[in-house]
């Protein structure tokens, strides 16, 4: 066997070694993207914006097995404003939530709305911090969904600081499907989306939230 044959075979291993990491790599990663905490007590619950229903109901079987007794509720960027103007009425999702959290139990006086309005992730963990902070709070169950997680996780270690503890926990309810992501559109879309913001993150959030 002369050695140029030799080396072309082992440039195919490797060609092969490597196709084959890399689709192992990209079928995994929506279920890489899953990183949940075991439940435990905090002071609160958080619901962050998106995916409603489902994060919601989480929230509320949360607290319905005494894991916090308290809901918080992000405060989402909403066309509010110039639909009033136009004299039409728009109620926001974080109010949509509420409610949902009143059918599954929770208490309206347990249901509080952050003041701050946000546009990203990024926005909604230092809301959330700086809220526990003022409260003199320092744990939050933080319900989303579950491709979601390791990205609010990475966030939180470089935004709220080591006095303040999360439990980040994904809505089952959520339809996201781990193992098929690249299947159907809503899901691709959230790994891409996932992906990018990982990568921000890891980069020290250079690409900032758009202004409100």
């Amino acid at each position: 066997m002369s050695r140029r044959f030799s080396l072309r075979i082992v440039a195919l291993a490797v060609v092969l070694a490597l196709g084959a990491a890399a689709a192992i790599a990209f079928r995994g990663a929506g279920r890489w993207l899953v990183r949940e905490d075991p439940l435990g007590k905090t002071d609160v619950i958080v619901v962050l914006s998106g995916s409603m229903p489902a994060r919601a109901i989480e929230a509320g079987r949360i607290y319905q097995i005494g894991e916090a007794p308290e809901v918080w509720l992000s405060r989402p960027e909403s066309p509010h404003t110039t639909l009033g103007e136009m004299g039409i009425p728009y109620i926001g999702e974080e109010e949509y939530n509420r409610e949902v959290l009143i059918h599954e139990g929770v208490p309206e006086t347990d249901v509080h709305i952050l003041q701050g309005t946000i546009v990203d992730t990024e926005q909604e963990i230092e809301e959330v911090a700086g809220e526990l902070r003022r409260e003199g709070k320092t744990s939050a169950t933080i319900v989303t969904s579950p491709q979601h997680t390791r990205r609010v996780k990475t966030l939180w270690r470089k935004l709220a600081g080591k006095n303040l503890r999360a439990i980040v926990r994904g809505a089952p309810q959520d339809d996201f499907d781990a193992d098929h992501w690249w299947s159907n559109t809503r899901d691709a879309y959230s790994v891409a989306r996932e992906m990018m913001g990982l990568l921000n993150a890891w980069a020290g959030l250079p690409v900032r939230p758009h202004s409100s």
